[in-house]
């Protein structure tokens, strides 16, 4: 009977658009991210959409070696702090990055017109349609960093983290990857710990408090993180177990 899937979807994310685009950030909407943007083949390995030549290859792909050996997806990249970031340090990590936001890419385009890598791909739209054209156990690592809490209770149902989502992740991520969720609302965390700890394919890795309230290391700030609007951050890590089939 749900022969109109799209339409019967509940959208999880805000605003697409900003503020204008300057003239620079409009001309590389036009010449660089077509050459970054994730085209989807349903059941593809993802390490294959790193391997179409891009803008930038020649002088990137010394760093890569033109070849990943494992590919992570961040949800709501924001500005690509992080997911520059994690890309300049893991050059054989195929980086794929999900953000609606218009004026986040923007930001994030300028970024790599100075410091262009070859292993990144982005996709300007729902995030939950990557998770459902990925293959079982394809994903090393991912992320959802400060994502929009939704503090009124009834837009609860558009947090990302919700249990069925959590079973699509748990099929994509391979056995021991890891999943890192960061936040400075305390309502949505407590909702994401609740769901995280109830779901059998998820084990947190905290032994203490310091493993939550300390940034781990390998883990960038954000732009959005420094603004600091709701308190201090918690930094949640949770693996991949083999508690339910991938």
């Amino acid at each position: 009977m749900n022969d109109t899937p799209q339409r019967q979807r509940r959208q999880i994310y805000g605003r697409r658009k900003g503020p204008k685009l300057s003239a620079h950030q409009d001309e590389l909407r036009q010449t660089l991210l077509p050459a970054l943007l994730l085209k989807l083949e349903q059941g593809a390995d993802p390490r294959t959409y790193f391997s179409a030549p891009h803008r930038g290859e020649v002088d990137a792909r010394s760093a890569s070696g033109g070849d990943v050996s494992d590919v992570w997806l961040e949800v709501g990249y924001g500005g690509g702090e992080h997911l520059l970031w994690q890309a300049q340090h893991h050059p054989n990590i195929g980086l794929i990055g999900a953000e609606p936001y218009i004026s986040g890419t923007a930001k994030l385009l300028s970024k790599l017109d100075r410091q262009p890598v070859s292993n990144i791909r982005l996709y300007e739209d729902d995030a939950r349609d990557i998770i459902a054209a990925l293959p079982d156990a394809s994903i090393g690592r991912f992320f959802l960093l400060f994502p929009d809490p939704w503090p009124k209770t009834r837009h609860h149902k558009r947090r990302f983290l919700q249990m069925d989502l959590l079973d699509q992740l748990a099929r994509v991520l391979k056995p021991g990857a890891e999943l890192r969720f960061a936040s400075d609302d305390a309502g949505y965390l407590a909702y994401a710990l609740e769901r995280l700890m109830a779901h059998p394919a998820f084990a947190w890795t905290a032994q203490g408090p310091s493993d939550w309230k300390t940034r781990p290391e390998g883990w960038p700030p954000t732009r959005y993180e420094a603004k600091e609007l709701h308190g201090p951050p918690a930094f949640l890590r949770f693996l991949r177990t083999d508690r339910m089939a991938a």
